[in-house]
């Protein structure tokens, strides 16, 4: 046996120093012979000997060496695999399919398995599924985190192939290189993760709470009683946040800043801002119930970025109609409450102040482009309309941006392109628009807030000087460049909100005729012939709209529907699903259709009409892209709906649109936000 093993490497030539000696005798052995030839067979002799003796010495000690080396051998690999054996690191080795081979001691102690348990991973440990352990193609470390009792543990696997640890034994130096096992080691971070999540909950949280409607709560009530009012909200806000270990100061009257740790905001997660519920409960004889709006700010890099995400958080959600809370983490954003109605501001002072500021901006720029969403609607055409007039009154040039005309607003937008009182380049493509653009440029957008959905986003980049005025809610997507920000989620529509403005940016600006049936189109179109979203300032847009030369007739007739648009549209109701008993769900065909989006949103206002139902959704698949239109009364926020579908809108009015999926698959997902929004609480 021990004759069969051979050796490489140093020991092999330390072993053969007989046979090199040998052969260096033999040499001088030949060089005596040529000075002597009897001197020569005397060396030779002592050669003969000399060999014949190292011969024996060499097969006499050969096995004895080869003995010791494997007494030193089976030593070493006893000591090696004790000390694998005591290592203070859990380790297991298992084959590529993840059953076990063998384990150290402490490995096998902490999972109460035998060291040579056979049976698979997944059996000590179910979150190590076969999908998380090492391919076999990648020598890459996989780790993940899992739960063991109350310990926590970081695994670490790596995958060893077998041909390359014994590439230096000779007994094994044929071994496939295919063979592979994974080795496995156990990081207990149970302490450190304890650390981390401290930490965590630890960390300052930010927050602005402003009271929504204040002033009107408080006129809503006798003078004498007020003090008491304001002294128990202050009260009911102060005792809240106190519960959750945190610090309320009264800023103003009406705003409050709030301290607390991250891990009472995540109890307030939880609890879904109750606060929102309760300061509407506080009543001493008001008309009004009091709303609160809360923007939280966190996980900034300095407490200053926490503070400034607060107060991006609190304007969110004031711009989306107020009672809620707004938390901004980083980028992620998130939305709670909601549910009330915003109510009208009575007082026209921040619509003239707005309007000031623009008429300031104005004054300093040489041309306006005006540009609405895409797809416009009479709400956007005829509030950019409303701007070309000032900018017009002022002697400026000025240009409305539209890219796609719709059937919808083809009736009213005929009346300029054809009209001699208007420059023909009145209207003009987002590509030509952009040739415009200069220093002097001003640009304006109408009825949108979204970047993203804007009819020319390009130009949002080219252009310095932004102005926005809109009455849609905001989401967390916003265009973050405009100088000048007016969005006001109370109002009826955008021509509402450009029909103040135009009352205060200056003295006697004449409209004319065609200019105020298009603002009065927009409100008459997005109020449902004043039906939804409608407050005092609506009927004194449309009254001073009326005396302006807006004619209801005209415009009645300038909107009636074809055959065509009309049976798509009683087809769609016709065909419309009830879903959980209070959502009616259905689609419109966009075939033979010019604008099959209008149609889809005017059914779903018709389903609305159904007694029982709280919300109603179309939806048309058109061009590649389904397009929801949602509708409410009161009882749905279908703004929050189409946001977890990556659209937005107001409380009532909503939208949105997805790509890659088919009508079906659209509503499944609709289904889902549905019921998803019912064991919430979210639907009243």
């Amino acid at each position: 046996m021990n004759n069969k093993v051979k050796f490489k490497g140093p020991m092999k030539h330390f072993m053969r120093w007989p046979l090199y000696l040998s052969v260096l005798v033999v040499l001088l052995d030949l060089l005596v012979f040529i000075v002597s030839v009897k001197a020569g067979i005397l060396v030779s002799v002592g050669t003969v000997i000399y060999i014949f003796i190292a011969v024996q010495l060499f097969r006499y000690h050969k096995p004895l060496i080869i003995n010791d080396m494997i007494a030193f051998a089976n030593q070493y690999d006893v000591v090696e695999k004790r000390m694998l054996e005591e290592l203070a690191l859990p380790y297991a080795i298992m084959d590529m399919e993840g059953r076990m081979i063998w384990s150290n001691r402490i490995f096998s102690e902490i999972t109460g398995r035998d060291q040579f348990y056979k049976k698979n991973i997944s059996t000590v440990f179910p979150d190590i599924t076969p999908d998380k352990l090492p391919v076999a193609d990648e020598p890459e470390i996989s780790e993940m985190s899992i739960h063991f009792g109350d310990r926590i543990y970081r695994v670490s696997m790596q995958r060893v192939t077998m041909g390359e640890v014994v590439s230096h034994a000779d007994i094994l130096e044929n071994m496939s290189q295919n063979v592979s096992l994974i080795a496995m080691y156990l990081y207990d971070e149970t302490e450190l993760k304890e650390y981390i999540q401290k930490n965590e909950d630890n960390k300052l949280v930010v927050a602005l709470a402003y009271l929504d409607n204040y002033e009107e709560a408080l006129e809503s009530v006798e003078d004498v009683r007020r003090s008491l009012l304001i002294a128990l909200i202050d009260r009911k806000i102060t005792k809240y946040f106190s519960n959750f270990d945190g610090l309320v100061k009264k800023l103003e009257k009406d705003k409050y800043l709030l301290i607390m740790r991250q891990s009472s905001l995540e109890t307030l997660k939880e609890q879904r801002f109750h606060i929102l519920d309760e300061v509407k409960t506080v009543n001493i004889g008001n008309e009004m119930a009091v709303t609160l709006s809360i923007g939280i700010g966190l996980n900034a890099s300095t407490y200053i970025q926490n503070y400034e995400y607060a107060r991006t958080s609190i304007d969110m959600a004031l711009g989306r109609g107020g009672d809620q809370a707004v938390v901004k983490d980083s980028d992620k954003i998130q939305y709670y409450g909601g549910k009330a109605q915003q109510m009208e501001k009575t007082t026209r002072v921040k619509a003239r102040v707005k309007a000031h500021a623009l008429r300031e901006l104005m004054e300093n720029k040489d041309r306006l482009l005006i540009m609405g969403h895409r797809l416009a609607d009479i709400d956007s055409f005829g509030a950019a309309v409303g701007i070309y007039r000032i900018a017009m009154s002022m002697n400026k040039k000025a240009n409305i941006v539209v890219n796609e005309v719709t059937s919808s607003v083809r009736p009213m937008m005929e009346r300029f392109t054809g009209n001699a009182e208007y420059p023909e380049d009145m209207l003009l493509t987002g590509p030509k628009a952009a040739e415009l653009v200069d220093q002097g440029t001003m640009l304006v957008i109408v009825d949108v807030n979204r970047p993203s959905i804007t009819d020319e986003p390009a130009l949002l980049e080219m252009v310095k000087t932004v102005v926005v005025l809109d009455h849609h809610r905001t989401s967390s997507e916003i265009i973050d460049n405009a100088v000048l920000s007016y969005v006001e989620p109370y109002a009826s529509s955008t021509c509402e909100m450009v029909a103040e403005v135009l009352q205060y940016i200056a003295d006697g600006i004449k409209i004319k005729s065609a200019e105020a049936d298009a603002m009065y189109a927009g409100i008459v179109i997005d109020t449902q012939n004043f039906t939804n979203q409608t407050g005092v300032r609506t009927f004194e847009a449309a009254a001073f709209l009326r005396r302006s030369g807006a004619d209801i007739t005209r415009v009645r007739k300038l909107f009636r529907e074809n055959m065509k648009d009309y049976q798509a549209k009683a087809d769609a109701v016709r065909k419309a699903e009830v879903f959980m008993d209070a959502f009616a769900i259905s689609e419109c065909s966009a075939e033979g259709l010019e604008s099959p989006t209008i149609i889809g949103a005017q059914a779903a206002n018709e389903l609305l009409e159904i007694r029982g139902m709280k919300a109603s959704v179309v939806l048309t698949d058109y061009n590649g892209t389904i397009y929801f239109s949602a509708r409410s009364i009161d009882e749905v926020n279908v703004q929050v709906m189409m946001e977890k579908l990556g659209g937005g809108g107001h409380r009532t009015i909503a939208g949105a649109q997805m790509q890659g999926v088919t009508v079906e698959e659209a509503k499944e997902r609709l289904k889902d936000v549905i019921r998803q929004m019912m064991e919430e609480g979210e639907v009243s």
